[in-house]
């Protein structure tokens, strides 16, 4: 088996949105995955839109601590994503590791420099009629 393993510059990337909300990752025995320390591993599936195209890729995210707070096609941040090529008895592939996957906080949407009336009443109303 031979592996090879090279760092992604996610700054090159589109936005990333959270494809499949993370599952366990799974042996052919459908036990679950540990890593070298013996921390179950999760499998995430990102979609990215490629910078100025209509392309849309989606690939698997393996981490070891369980992602939290993503929703499918919420936008997420991945911290530290490698690649790693791996050839196993005449198979290859790449997969991919990441330290951690993480929602993008939605921001607020912008509200109007004015209130209305009805949102807030003027000061001293009673409500009512008298």
């Amino acid at each position: 088996m031979t592996m090879q393993r090279k760092p992604i510059d996610l700054t090159r990337m589109g936005t990333l949105r959270c494809a499949i909300e993370p599952e366990p990752r799974l042996d052919m025995d459908g036990e679950v995955r540990r890593d070298r320390d013996g921390n179950p591993l999760w499998i995430t599936s990102v979609a990215v839109r490629q910078l100025e195209s209509r392309t849309v890729d989606t690939f698997d995210v393996v981490t070891a601590l369980k992602p939290t707070g993503l929703v499918e096609g919420g936008e997420v941040k991945i911290t530290n994503l490698w690649a790693n090529d791996w050839e196993i008895e005449g198979r290859k592939g790449t997969s991919f590791r990441a330290d951690a996957i993480t929602p993008v906080p939605v921001s607020a949407p912008a509200v109007s420099g004015g209130t209305s009336a009805a949102a807030s009443p003027a000061r001293g109303s009673k409500g009512g009629a008298e």
